[in-house]
Order: C-alpha cells, then structure tokens, then sequence
C-alpha cells in the first residue's frame, strides 16, 4: 500500500510538471518593441527574457552574464528599485530598414544610454555587446 502510494505520487508530480506552461516570448513586431522588452527584462531582473530579445552571440551572452552578476549584487532594496524604475525613450532613431537605436534613460539614471537593435531575417534583436562599446 505504501508502495502505491509512493508511485501515485510520483505520477500525480510528473502530470503537473508536463501540463505546467514554459514561459515563451512572443517575437518583437518591430524594434522599437524588441528594446523596450529587452531594457524592461534587465531592469526587472528578467534576464531570460532579455536573452530572448538579444542576439545570441558570445560577446552579448557574456555582458548579458556581467549585467545579470551587476543586478544580482544588489540587496533587496536595490533590485526593487530597479523593478519600479521606468524607461525614459528620449529619441528613435531607424539609419535603415533593419537597424533602430534607442536613446533612452531610466528614472533611476538620467544618463542617455543607446541600446542598438538589429533585424535578422523576421527577428529583431538587441545587439547589445554594439550597445556596450
């Protein structure tokens, strides 16, 4: 009986982790949205979803990885602040059909910062070791 037991909830445990949802992103319409999802992930500590909005080379990975260490340093306080902070877009700018930076800035830090995003066959992803230079 024990046994039973034992198996039933095991399986009972295996049902509900198959059936759970896996978070998935929908794809950024276009460049603009792609940045802003990707700006709001790294200020909420999101960093799965901001790697889904980046181009997934090794250079973004690793400054991706430095940003997420960065966030994860701070205390409590710190990280709910960046969770509250909001983008401030100052300025869209297209130099052509698959490239948009975004100039913007966060409540917390006034300094204007570029976030460059690149549109790669129908995706339009952050570049974001360009926006680190």
């Amino acid at each position: 009986m024990k046994l039973l037991t034992i198996l039933m909830s095991f399986l009972v445990l295996g049902f509900y982790s198959c059936s759970s949802p896996a978070k998935s992103y929908l794809p950024a319409e276009n460049g603009l949205d792609a940045g802003r999802e990707f700006i709001d992930a790294c200020l909420k500590g999101d960093f799965a979803k901001a790697s889904f909005y980046m181009i997934a080379e090794e250079k973004n990975k690793a400054l991706l990885l430095r940003v997420e260490a960065n966030y994860r340093e701070k205390d409590k306080e710190g990280r709910q602040e960046l969770r509250l902070a909001s983008i401030n877009i100052k300025e869209v700018a297209e130099p052509n059909d698959s490239t948009v930076i975004i100039f913007h800035s966060t409540s917390l830090d006034t300094t204007t910062q570029q976030t460059f995003i690149l549109k790669k066959g129908n995706l339009w992803q952050v570049d974001f070791k360009q926006t680190n230079q």
